[in-house]
């Protein structure tokens, strides 16, 4: 008997100690937190991730292009009748630019009445911003309702109550975490996502192609991506077109895989313009005849880029597990090896471990690296360090920037859309007038790609509303834009540099152009050196505030790229494919493209197979085991080999 009571006892604390957790039932009062990217249905927002390492959250992002989305909605349980004190974690997105306006207007409604605060009109920063007070039948469920007024890009990150008047939310992002895990009841050590061979973090063509190569060689692979969709900037949510010759010497069979998960589009047409009447060109050919809409190679249409299409090709590899929607935040290490990711869900906030004797980071930003403490460069190196001609005279850290694409669609009527005072002002001499915004719709050059993302990101959202609301609106020839509906601007920033994570060779401008032989020769980049600038008369009219570029190209002929530039020289298990890898500023130029990348995904995935058959690192591949990978590369992993 006393045995059992002990144990109800037992129960009973356990079930106290849940209840602090989930209601904060202590010297503050009860207090209920409501993650808005946690909300059972989201409605027509969408959940932003970009900038969470920054903000210390996803957030819901109304993204309705001028026309309020549909509302986000939540059924909530209360602890304790009472009078609870509201709040929404949120900011007037324009208010760095100190501009009057608050496009970014929402209500919250309880039980289907509106608090009389209307949320995201204060405040350049994310903050808490007060919404009075409600009473709370505990007995009842309340339901939450965010609702959108503007279609102009709202946020709310999160909704909280207090029953004690007194109580001021915390806004660091550290109190914040520990007030979200206490609150939401988080474990205090990540879930077990599991062990694998190779732990792939970063979803894109290069990330997806890596995760495939090794899977095919036998590995269990993990394959992270922090957004719901493979592709990255492929991606529906993104748009930019596969760049880049595939199917190159020295190793013509590296590309196979970027062939056979890569969505038709603008290269493949001009590669079977080549080579007409082969059977693979006809086919092309005849898929762009009944497809024509694939001929755009940016800002298409979302089916252009066949994000399911990547999907299956890694569901249908029985080694892969893929995780969506994981958000890397920090790994484990000994020594100079990492032993895990940890990753947060970007819906959930629930963290998970991923165990790995491998890891791979195509993350584009270097996420893992990073984290990892492994060797990284930003911006341009000076000229007298690397004797580039087309580096600068001194370093810097200007970047290439980020791409925030659009387009418009011709409709039967003519179709209003408002008036901007909080965009970007235009005139007749500075609008664009186009009904499509492309690569060099580009922002950010002078700006920390990671840490300022969101506010890049929104500089560019300002540029394209403010160019569109002026040709409807302002402009000389606003007639013939009457018909022209703004269909799609992307919420997601095209990225094309950031950090650089650093190996045993550094890639630069005169090992491309001057031919220099490797040894080690492996992935062959075709592209030009395409680097990017402020353009100088989007600087002339914006002063300060560019959002359009200009390329500048270096000729290239095909040149493979080392082996050791896909590896950490310090992490002494970590590779890279993609943009991120061992190159500097101006080399970058040249491989940055995707289908390069798929096929540094293509190396990657045989390397790992080689350091799991002989028990050793990257780097131990190079030493000890280089021509069984050049064996590797020439015979390819497509599933369609020769």
């Amino acid at each position: 008997m006393r045995t059992i009571k002990c144990l109800v006892v037992l129960i009973l604390l356990i079930l106290s100690a849940r209840d602090v957790c989930l209601t904060a039932a202590a010297d503050n009062g009860h207090l209920v937190l409501i993650e808005a990217e946690s909300l059972q249905n989201a409605g027509g927002w969408v959940v932003d991730q970009q900038a969470m390492d920054q903000m210390g959250s996803p957030f819901l992002l109304a993204h309705g292009l001028g026309s309020p989305v549909a509302d986000a909605t939540a059924t909530v349980d209360f602890p304790a009748t009472g009078t609870y004190q509201v709040f929404v974690r949120t900011r007037d997105w324009v208010a760095p630019w100190q501009v009057a306006g608050a496009p970014g207007k929402f209500q919250l409604l309880i039980n289907g009445k509106a608090l009389p605060e209307t949320f995201g009109t204060e405040g350049a920063e994310w903050h808490w911003q007060k919404g009075g007070s409600i009473d709370v039948d505990a007995s009842k469920k309340i339901t939450l309702v965010l609702h959108d007024l503007t279609g102009f890009d709202g946020r709310c990150d999160a909704i909280l109550f207090s029953s004690d008047a007194a109580f001021v939310p915390p806004n660091e992002v550290k109190a914040m975490s520990d007030l979200r895990c206490r609150l939401l009841n988080l474990p205090s050590s990540p879930e077990d996502g599991g062990k694998f061979d190779l732990v792939v973090v970063g979803g894109g063509i290069a990330g997806t192609c890596a995760a495939i190569s090794a899977a095919r060689f036998g590995l269990t692979v993990a394959l992270i991506n922090d957004r719901p969709v493979l592709g990255g900037n492929n991606s529906s949510e993104v748009r930019v077109g596969l760049s880049g010759l595939i199917h190159q010497q020295p190793y013509p069979r590296l590309g196979d895989l970027v062939d056979e998960i890569g969505p038709i589009g603008h290269w493949n047409i001009w590669e079977a313009k080549r080579d007409p009447e082969s059977p693979r060109s006809k086919r092309i050919m005849d898929i762009i005849e009944k497809h024509p809409e694939k001929k755009e190679h940016n800002a298409g249409i979302a089916s252009n880029y066949e994000d399911e299409k990547k999907k299956k090709a890694v569901l249908e590899e029985k080694n892969i597990k893929l995780f969506l929607n994981e958000h890397a935040v920090r790994v484990e290490k000994e020594g100079n090896r990492i032993t895990a990711v940890v990753s947060g869900n970007i819906r959930s906030n629930k963290e998970t471990r991923f165990q790995g004797r491998w890891f791979v980071d195509c993350t584009g930003d270097g996420c893992v690296g990073f984290l990892a403490g492994a060797d990284y460069r930003v911006g341009r190196e000076a000229r007298s360090e690397t004797g580039e001609s087309e580096a600068p005279e001194k370093a810097d850290t200007q970047v290439m920037g980020t791409s925030v694409q659009w387009y418009a669609a011709k409709q039967e009527a003519p179709v209003l859309f408002p008036l901007c005072p909080w965009a970007l002002q235009f005139n007749e001499k500075t609008c664009s007038k186009s009904t499509r915004g492309d690569w060099d719709w580009e922002a950010g050059m002078n700006r920390d790609q990671i840490a300022d993302i969101e506010q890049i990101r929104d500089h560019a959202l300002r540029a394209a509303y403010g160019n569109w609301a002026y040709l409807k609106n302002g402009c000389s020839e606003k007639e013939k834009y009457a018909v022209w509906k703004l269909e799609w601007v992307a919420y997601i920033g095209g990225k094309r540099e950031s950090r650089r994570l650093m190996g045993d060779v550094i890639l630069k401008q005169q090992d491309v152009v001057d031919h220099v032989e490797f040894n080690d020769a492996s992935v062959t980049t075709t592209w030009s050196i395409d680097l990017h600038y402020p353009s100088p008369q989007n600087s002339k009219d914006f002063p300060g505030q560019e959002f359009r570029s200009i390329a500048k190209h270096v000729k290239v002929t095909p040149y493979p790229i080392p082996y050791r530039c896909f590896y950490s020289r310090n992490v002494d298990n970590l590779f890279m494919a993609g943009r991120n890898i061992s190159v500097t500023h101006v080399a970058l130029g040249t491989i940055r493209v995707m289908r390069t990348g798929g096929m540094m995904g293509e190396l990657v995935g045989m390397a790992a197979s080689l350091c799991k058959q002989y028990n050793t690192s990257p780097r131990g591949v190079y030493k000890d085991h280089l021509e069984e990978l050049k064996k590797l590369m020439e015979k390819g992993i497509g599933k369609d080999q020769p």
